[in-house]
């Protein structure tokens, strides 16, 4: 998945290779839970939506709207928001930041089965109910949201829930369910605090079967020229693949490959206490 709401650049990435370009729309109570964080936190719009469907050739186009939320100042209900996001043209809606079965069942209810749904599993507390909403009818995705979810645990270090066990047992619970799922985020191949090759790996382990591509995999604000953004998409996107194929064809190195994350992480964890 490519965040974007450029209609230059969703083209660009649908070419490269990306089979989801996503609109971001989430700003409900962000910059309170994320404060002092170095994250993005886009400002999105239903008309962002219209433009980058218009230009879209295969690649899906994913929504994230706005935590479950009644009519407030400066923003509309859930519902109207749901109502809205597929007027514009959206093809899947994301939720963020549930905490309960409740919210999960009032989203899919508004949704109403006309168009795909993705839950952004990224709260301790939808993680102590997971359960409970997987018993809801209809889920067609789960995204596990790396960065909030550390955050709820209080870690610091994103990666630490991914090292720590708790990604993968909320994974053997979508497992027994038959839910497909998706986790965090990953940089372009040699960058990240934790190398990207080595993260995709355990992203492959685990089962993933989507990623989101991480400011810092294309940051745009960075490059204005649109042959880079071109060529970094299509270098960037080719060399995931790449590790990724590399993984299930020698699977014996997965196990390592989990033991190596761990520890970077532990390290990079400790130095940050």
């Amino acid at each position: 998945m490519c965040i974007t709401n450029n209609p230059e650049i969703a083209v660009i990435a649908e070419q490269a290779g990306a089979d989801r370009i996503m609109i971001d729309m989430e700003t409900y109570k962000k910059a309170e839970r994320q404060g002092g964080m170095d994250t993005v936190q886009n400002r999105h719009t239903l008309q962002d939506i219209s433009r980058v469907r218009k230009v879209l050739k295969k690649a899906e186009l994913v929504v994230r709207i706005n935590p479950i939320h009644g009519l407030e100042k400066g923003y509309t209900s859930s519902e109207q928001e749901v109502n809205d996001v597929l007027s514009a043209g959206a093809d899947c809606i994301m939720l963020p930041y549930f905490k309960g079965v409740g919210e999960v069942r009032d989203f899919l209810g508004y949704l109403n089965g006309r168009a795909k749904n993705i839950l952004l599993l990224e709260t301790a507390d939808a993680v102590d109910g997971l359960d409970e909403i997987l018993e809801c009818k209809n889920i067609d995705e789960i995204h596990i949201g790396l960065n909030d979810l550390s955050l709820c645990f209080k870690k610091r270090f994103m990666f630490e829930v991914l090292a720590d066990g708790t990604v993968e047992k909320i994974v053997e619970k979508l497992r027994k369910k038959g839910i497909p799922y998706g986790i965090g985020g990953v940089a372009s191949v040699g960058n990240g605090d934790l190398p990207a090759e080595k993260l995709i790996g355990e992203y492959y382990r685990l089962g993933s079967q989507a990623v989101i591509l991480s400011r810092s995999f294309c940051n745009i604000e960075e490059i204005s020229n649109l042959s880079k953004i071109r060529e970094t998409f299509e270098k960037g996107i080719q060399e995931i693949k790449e590790v990724e194929h590399y993984f299930e064809k020698n699977t014996g190195f997965l196990m390592r490959n989990q033991q190596e994350v761990k520890q970077i992480v532990e390290r990079i964890a400790e130095k940050r206490r």
